[in-house]
């Protein structure tokens, strides 16, 4: 009989699989169109209303053995000064060596940074003494930019990886940069570029407002640590789409005080999956809320979506949908963590705790690295409610069942959810390691 029952389950998803293939093809041309960007971009945009400044012509070699820094500072700053739309070009073909830099606003005009070329890290982490070790290419106070042009950015991290405590218990935990960091900037867009090997974070939004990131390759090994692809944090009105990541964390981490993000048509893995959070870290008030993924492509990552909050901590996550989701061999496909402890040491139990409501899981299928599909571990002060899941299927990749836990997680479901539903409508909790014992219907399926 469970042999039975689990060859209906690879009917059902072998007809899933028929059913979102348009979707997955639609999702393969959207990287097409990354991998295969033209070296040029000024086909797209009035380009004779645009003025034009190359880095090569204020000094930058790139050759990418000479520093290339004070002529793009220098470049920028004309840029910056002056009216309209202007362009500052990283020509094709060449590799630019730039230090960690500091590239501010208020600027005059629309600046657009068409990076045909290549830019590069240092590779010797030595080159940050007396910086600040969180920071490389660091843009802040900037309206109205446009990063664009079929290039790439290279962070060169494979020296802090190796220095990492991640990779080496022995060694002391210290900082590492974010390769591309975008702090209190308004309408800002990224766009058709590769981001690879960031030393730690490859790309940060940090108090901004009104961004749309697009068309980006993210790649980093599986093994490199906290090289999350886009991190939001504080930042309002997001919409990322159409993109490819590949990392050795989060493909997409949404913490404190962000609302209004959109993410669809994303390709996830490797990597630990799409997360909100960790939220609450040392006692801290932090919200996230109104957060749909709406389109993805998960495949051998640590986790699938996921909300994750520390104990001791106050605020809400509320308001998120994840839907229409496609996972491959991924562990822990649905989770809420409410008793996350990323540290050395034991975390201490502790009462307060992050609001988990309004939580809905739709349209889900796959299958899953581990036996336990779908955890909901809430608190037992402050209890997950309004929690929603509606056609789920995830069922384990070498064969047998999956299961759900669920510990203080109120909510219900619709149509049909596998492995089933363990969410409590009542006071009380409901504690789940095997439904289908109790639930004979399944076996029938």
């Amino acid at each position: 009989m469970k042999n039975l029952a689990y060859a209906t389950f690879i009917i059902i998803f072998v007809h899933i699989n028929i059913l979102v293939s348009p979707y997955l093809i639609h999702a393969e041309q959207g990287f097409d169109s990354v991998i295969q960007l033209p070296h040029s971009g000024f086909s797209r945009t009035r380009p004779r209303s645009k003025r034009v400044l190359s880095v090569g012509d204020y000094g930058a070699k790139g050759d990418g053995l000479h520093n290339d820094t004070e002529a793009f500072l220098e470049v920028w700053k004309i840029a910056c000064s002056l009216s309209g739309f202007i362009n500052v070009l990283f020509p094709h073909g060449k590799t630019f060596l730039v230090h960690p830099i500091d590239i501010g606003g208020p600027c005059q005009s629309k600046i657009t940074l068409r990076i045909s070329g290549i830019i590069v890290a240092p590779e010797d982490p030595v080159v940050w003494h007396g910086l600040n070790q969180r920071k490389w290419l660091y843009f802040h106070g900037v309206n109205h930019l446009t990063l664009d042009g079929g290039g790439g950015i290279n962070g060169m991290g494979q020296e802090w990886w190796a220095r990492s405590c991640k990779i080496n218990s022995t060694n002391p935990c210290h900082p590492a940069p974010t390769a591309l960091t975008f702090h209190k900037c308004k309408n800002l867009r990224v766009r058709n570029l590769m981001l690879l090997n960031s030393q730690q974070m490859h790309m940060a939004f940090t108090g901004c407002i009104r961004v749309v990131a697009s068309h980006l390759k993210v790649l980093a090994p599986a093994s490199s640590p906290n090289t999350d692809g886009i991190h939001i944090s504080a930042t309002k009105s997001v919409e990322i789409r159409d993109s490819l990541i590949r990392t050795g964390d989060d493909c997409i981490s949404i913490v404190r005080n962000s609302s209004r993000i959109l993410i669809r048509n994303i390709t996830c893995g490797p990597g630990h999956g799409i997360s909100i959070g960790s939220l609450g870290k040392s006692k801290k008030w932090e919200k996230v809320q109104n957060v749909v993924v709406n389109g993805a492509y998960l495949f051998n990552t640590n986790n699938g979506v996921r909300i994750k909050t520390w104990q001791g901590g106050s605020g809400f996550a509320s308001k998120i949908t994840f839907q229409n989701i496609l996972m491959e061999n991924v562990s822990n496909p649905i989770i809420i963590d409410q008793y996350y402890c990323d540290s050395r040491h034991p975390c201490k139990n502790q009462s307060s705790a992050v609001k988990v409501e309004n939580i809905s899981f739709i349209d889900i299928q796959g299958t899953s690295a581990t036996e336990e599909a779908i955890k909901l571990d809430c608190s037992d002060t402050s209890p997950c409610e309004r929690l929603y899941l509606e056609n789920i299927f995830l069922v384990p990749c070498y064969g047998g069942y999956a299961t759900s836990y669920c510990w203080q997680a109120y909510g219900s479901a619709r149509g049909f959810v596998y492995p089933p539903n363990c969410l409590s409508s009542s006071n009380g909790f409901i504690r789940q390691n095997e439904w289908l014992e109790s639930n004979p219907a399944i076996h029938s399926v």
